[in-house]
């Protein structure tokens, strides 16, 4: 059966989500099929208009499924009014996937800010935003490309938060999560799993902290006795140098920075963002709304394309 096209998102209108959709279109046509859901006007490439995602596949032209959202497009300056058609084109490509109408989602960058004052956002962003559409109260966010994979334990909270929110259920469940989806997303039989601590030079035996000694090791330890192949708590400054990276398949990490800090060192551009844990599959590129530069033909769409490939790759149905 041939599969269902991706639903690719507008993004916020005021960024350079609408700038990308084109250039991946280019990329990508013939290779990986999907459409864009938003307002054509907002768009600055050729398109064809569809009713339904099965028509993407006689496309000559970037695919869209329109969504009006009533204004036009100003980059670099959200417009409240459009907070609203933003959250709608997640939504309805959420349905989309759920129906099997589209094969996954990839999301254009939202700002959370924008969405929040134009029209009340409750959600810290849009990892938390498809859990709830999908029903699902434990996902994980995983950052991946050819040189790393990451996840971060806690995600869009303050710092100062992050060693109350830790707790050893968070963690199995953040593990157990990314083992299961590594197996049935990216058919990793036995994935090997690294996990960094959370102290500096993971806490160096209780000196600079006790979480490694009192909550992630003895999480660890349990994990092990049931056969997974895990490893840690490391000291995060010695996990992400070349030959470190070839020992695991994934990295656990305690905090948001501690995480996206190293890959996007290594690999800004073709970074993807995925959520685990979701009843389909959800990819986006590792980057914001860039606002400083929308509009000015200066967005790369190197990740976008990534994140698109990657849900296609990802999906064994």
């Amino acid at each position: 059966m041939t599969r269902a096209p991706i639903a690719l998102t507008s993004g916020e209108p005021a960024g350079i989500g609408p700038e990308l959709a084109g250039p991946a279109w280019q990329a990508l046509r013939g290779e990986v099929p999907f459409f864009w859901i938003g307002d054509p006007s907002h768009l600055d490439c050729a398109y064809e208009v569809i009713t339904d995602p099965s028509q993407a596949a006689q496309c000559t032209d970037l695919p869209v499924l329109p969504h009006d959202f009533g204004s036009p497009r100003t980059p670099g300056s959200p417009q409240p009014a459009q907070a609203q058609a933003v959250i709608d084109v997640i939504a309805r490509a959420v349905d989309l996937a759920q129906r099997g109408a589209a094969s996954a989602v990839c999301t254009a960058p939202i700002h959370k800010k924008a969405l929040q004052d134009g029209a009340g956002f409750a959600y810290p962003g849009h990892t938390e935003y498809l859990a709830a559409l999908a029903g699902q109260s434990d996902v994980v966010m995983m950052l991946a490309s050819s040189a790393l994979r990451v996840v971060p334990v806690t995600i869009h909270i303050a710092f100062e938060d992050v060693p109350n929110a830790l707790t050893p259920e968070l963690l199995e469940t953040t593990i157990r999560i990314t083992r299961r989806d590594l197996q049935n997303r990216f058919g990793l039989t036995e994935p090997r799993i690294a996990v960094a601590g959370l102290n500096p030079h993971a806490g160096e035996g209780g000196k600079m902290g006790r979480q490694e000694i009192e909550l992630i090791s003895p999480v660890l330890d349990r994990l092990k006795n049931e056969g997974m192949q895990i490893t840690g708590p490391h000291s995060a400054d010695t996990m992400f140098h070349a030959a470190a990276r070839t020992l695991y398949d994934v990295a656990i990490c305690m905090y948001h920075d501690q995480a996206l800090i190293p890959i996007k060192t290594l690999d800004f551009d073709h970074g993807v963002n995925v959520t685990l844990g979701l009843p389909f599959i959800r990819t986006s590129p590792d980057h914001g709304t860039a606002f400083d530069i929308a509009g000015k033909g200066l967005a790369n769409s190197s990740s976008t394309i990534e994140a698109l490939k990657l849900a296609w790759a990802m999906n064994k149905d």
